[in-house]
């Protein structure tokens, strides 16, 4: 589209209001942003920055980075806008601990996708055809040192399942190969995998569509495999209507609040072209494949659209999009398979700095024995990427690694306490594999007190707490029943401690002081 039509084609959007009753500003990327302006979880940099130095300023950074000018052309860019839990939980407005809790109950909320014509769409202000739909105009950075390209890393893509009917939605990396051509990672096991082979099989080119540029929300949806049309699961995880809208050269349906869309198809060539490497989400590379190649047909985009991209490896994986992301996927589907293999789960936490998928934690209430080796069973068979399960007792903060550290040391025999499974199906990607095995091993860590023990042992010291039972002497509380030393500070209202070990001394003398397991002071008989 030329600039005179691309100009014509805006005019004619900008003064009509939505008439289909569905908020397009609410949930777009930018008012998210904006959202979080002002706060310790955004940095800007509002002055201009060469393409070559984004990855430097987004490596390791905890925050998301809105950089206002990128390039030559002045592009606004953000950065990692996912890679934090604080900012997911913002997006769904709950604080963290209740994040996992909320998306599970969302993703029970019935669908309302609402079709709107292109005049109507947000996302289709902008479109670009033919020459003018060129990829190498759009802000996108080398990642990585050893990175075969720049590459887009925040892409959503959508497209449709031709045996049900279903649009299928997912996140894909996309090597830049020129003007209108990328490579697209279609190695690992997934459902669009599945979609391209099936078509590809039958001599058919697959359409599809990546949005880029997207709020919080639809990049979890995007996480989720679950059966149906996942279209709609973006409006489930939202809690509201989504407007959606047909691209211009396909009929893909993407959500119509989007900040960029690049429309096209992979070619039926099949994994013929060489993609990679491409610095992965458990922090190494993954080294060049063949992979089909996807064909740009046009680019559409909002007036003041906001490109974005996403944190992916590195040595500080806590701080990426993928691992932030794959955490919380993780905790749903583990969530629930605990909740059939055990009666009392507490909490999961799966860590992003093992990539948000490798390391899971555990907090369970266990009332008889095995159940807590039932939970470690189940996190291992309902998803491939658990690795290393290690389950606690409801007095371990799983989010904590000193807490976790000191539960492996005081709580755990590995002859008795340690369970392995071997032959068990594993992520390709996991670099400890041996060379081609697609099965690894799992671990699991009982670190529960066993039942049944109890004793001085098995409580753990805290600061006195002394309570408020009063007595009008140190004898007239031992007469009430054995009490801690605590408990006879207490007794008395003393604030120093000291005089109990005097009186205590001088009724020695006249009574016959004992001590029982716990360590209470007592009254006991003479002879």
């Amino acid at each position: 589209m030329g600039p005179v039509r691309e100009a014509r084609f805006a005019m004619q959007t900008a003064s009509r209001p939505p008439v289909h009753g569905v908020d397009t500003e609410r949930f777009r990327l930018r008012s998210f942003i904006e959202s979080l302006e002002g706060t310790d979880e955004l940095q800007i940099h509002d002055a201009p920055i060469d393409l070559v130095d984004v990855a430097a300023v987004v490596d390791g950074n905890p925050k998301a980075v809105y950089f206002r000018s990128v390039g030559p052309e002045g592009a606004e860019l953000v950065a990692s806008v996912t890679a934090s839990r604080a900012r997911l939980a913002k997006a769904f407005g709950v604080p963290e601990e209740g994040l996992r809790a909320e998306l599970s109950r969302r993703l029970t909320v019935a669908p309302q996708l609402v079709d709107v014509s292109r005049e109507d769409a947000p996302v289709q202000q902008v479109v670009l055809l033919g020459d003018d739909a060129d990829l190498t105009k759009l802000p996108v950075h080398l990642q990585h040192g050893y990175d075969g390209a720049p590459f887009i890393s925040a892409s959503i893509d959508y497209a449709v399942d031709r045996l049900t009917g279903f649009t299928n939605v997912g996140i894909r990396r996309l090597m830049l190969r020129g003007r209108r051509e990328t490579g697209i990672d279609l190695h690992s096991p997934s459902d669009l995998k599945a979609i391209y082979e099936a078509s590809a099989a039958r001599g058919e080119r697959l359409p599809i569509s990546f949005v880029v540029g997207a709020h919080p929300i639809d990049y979890v949806a995007s996480m989720m495999r679950l059966p149906g049309d996942e279209l709609g699961l973006v409006s489930s995880l939202r809690d509201a209507p989504v407007a959606v809208v047909k691209g211009v050269t396909n009929d893909v349906r993407v959500p119509a609040d989007a900040e960029y869309v690049l429309e096209g198809y992979i070619d039926e060539r099949g994994h013929v072209e060489p993609e990679g490497p491409y610095g992965e989400f458990l922090g190494y590379y993954g080294g060049v494949k063949n992979n089909p190649v996807f064909h740009l047909t046009a680019i559409t985009h909002r007036r003041d659209a906001l490109f974005q991209t996403a944190s992916i490896s590195g040595r500080l994986l806590a701080t990426t999009d993928t691992s932030q992301l794959g955490a919380l996927r993780s905790e749903v589907i583990i969530w629930n398979a605990l909740t059939t293999a055990v009666r009392e789960p507490r909490a999961v936490h799966c860590t992003p700095s093992s990539g948000g998928n490798y390391n899971v934690r555990i907090q369970m209430k266990q009332r008889v024995p095995g159940e807590a080796q039932n939970a470690i069973a189940a996190a291992f068979g309902c998803l491939a990427n658990v690795k290393n399960v290690f389950v606690v007792d409801p007095d371990i903060d799983i989010t904590s690694d000193a807490e976790m550290d000191w539960a492996l040391a005081t709580r755990f025999q590995a002859d008795r306490d340690l369970v392995i499974h071997k032959g068990m199906r594993a992520l390709p990607l996991d670099p400890s594999l041996d060379p081609g095995k697609r099965s690894g091993a799992k671990a699991g860590f009982d670190l529960t007190v066993p039942i049944g023990r109890s004793g001085m042992d098995s409580l753990i010291p805290a600061v006195p707490t002394y309570g408020d039972k009063r007595f009008p002497s140190i004898r007239a509380a031992l007469e009430d029943g054995p009490k801690r030393f605590e408990e006879l500070i207490a007794a008395v209202g003393s604030r120093d401690g000291r005089e109990i070990v005097l009186e205590l001394e001088r009724l020695r003398g006249e009574l016959s002081i004992g001590r029982d397991a716990f360590g209470r002071y007592t009254l006991e008989k003479r002879g």
